[in-house]
């Protein structure tokens, strides 16, 4: 495996915010106990940076080995020396403070919209499985097109980052939005839904576009759209079979819950066999 290159990510715009769902009839919450797992989403975000910067780390572009030993991906640290718990970790290392910046913020504004409608367990789940997701679809397309140096050597970029998560909020908030349990007017309800559905095209067509244009002009501004686009699919199944919290029995939306995470759960754990199981690319062994 050759050397790996940084892969920024400063491609996440915030949707519209200040969009609040109105709230269930009861005394209000203020502060992080109204949406306890956005807050300490960002917050262990946040803090692995800081522990990163502590340690000496750039604070605009960490090298792609600083980033590898902070739990960051790649194709050959996956597949060929099993290290599966980076599926996971990567999606709490960040590329600079302007890549955490911009998935922080769309985090939290996702997240404060998600949070009412999925509940702070279901915003937890749909973080980790549309991310899980978003790194597993990632790390095979990297592993079956792998980059090739000027010599033909075979290397895999590092991949680190929250975007894919922040695309499955995106793609659960769609699904949700559309329900008509919701005690929310429908034209303000098509109005989020739209803002949520304009985010995540604009988003996806900007990555893509910025990665076309490195083709080209070779700026080293890398995107790894199949991360996003791996985390918006994910984001759409979980979000499938589920009710949105409010406006629904509690029985119903805590059964249907569980139905979302299971599903979603035994789909990862059938694509990440595919995935360890596809071949090598040409020139590299296991």
């Amino acid at each position: 495996m050759g050397s790996l290159s940084p892969t920024p990510q400063p491609e996440i715009l915030p949707p519209g915010a200040g969009m609040p769902l109105p709230r269930e009839v009861r005394k209000p919450r203020s502060g992080w106990a109204s949406a306890p797992a956005t807050y300490l989403l960002v917050g262990i975000n946040c803090a692995v940076f800081l522990a990163m910067l502590s340690r000496g780390l750039s604070i605009w572009a960490p090298t792609p080995e600083q980033l590898m030993n902070w739990g960051a991906n790649n194709a050959g640290s996956v597949l060929i020396n099993g290290e599966w718990w980076r599926i996971v970790t990567a999606m709490f290392v960040h590329v600079g403070i302007l890549h955490l910046a911009t998935n922080m913020w769309c985090l939290w504004n996702l997240g404060l919209l998600a949070e009412p409608l999925m509940g702070s367990v279901g915003v937890l789940a749909v973080y980790i499985l549309t991310g899980a997701a978003g790194n597993l679809l990632s790390v095979d397309i990297n592993w079956l097109w792998p980059i090739r140096d000027a010599a033909g050597g075979v290397y895999f970029p590092a991949g680190a980052g929250a975007s894919g998560a922040v695309f499955g909020i995106a793609g659960a908030l769609i699904v949700l939005l559309k329900s008509n349990r919701l005690p929310v007017p429908p034209i303000e309800l098509k109005k989020l839904r739209r803002s949520v559905i304009y985010f995540a095209a604009l988003n996806l067509v900007l990555g893509l576009s910025i990665s076309g244009g490195n083709m080209f002009l070779h700026s080293g501004l890398n995107i790894d759209n199949m991360a996003h686009l791996g985390g918006f699919a994910c984001g759409l199944v979980f979000a499938a079979p589920m009710v949105p919290r409010l406006g629904s029995p509690r029985s119903v939306f805590n059964l249907r819950l569980r139905v979302a995470v299971g599903m979603t759960v035994a789909l990862l754990v059938l694509f990440g066999f595919y995935v360890a199981n596809v071949p090598p690319p040409a020139g590299l062994g296991r």
